[in-house]
């Protein structure tokens, strides 16, 4: 009996693309929540990193929700060291 040329055909065409991108995983295209794309998201990335980055009305938000929005100081201690 012969193989099936079209099952060896769908085998040997399986595709195995990396993610091209490191953020969301999208190969063709970037996920709409992605940081490449989307500002708040971009600006969520930048608060986290950097609290001074927070903005005004988002500041006063916290802060009446009782929020303290700061630089970690453990990072800081580790940082010194």
């Amino acid at each position: 009996m012969f193989p099936n040329p079209a099952a060896s055909w769908h085998h040997s065409n399986q595709h195995e693309a990396k993610p091209a991108c490191e953020h969301c995983g999208g190969v063709v295209r970037h996920e709409r929540w992605c940081i490449t794309c989307d500002p708040v998201v971009q600006y969520a990335y930048a608060v986290v990193l950097e609290p001074d980055k927070l903005t005004l009305i988002d500041r006063l938000i916290l802060h009446a929700l009782g929020v303290v929005w700061q630089k970690n100081p453990c990072l800081e201690k580790l940082q010194r060291a």
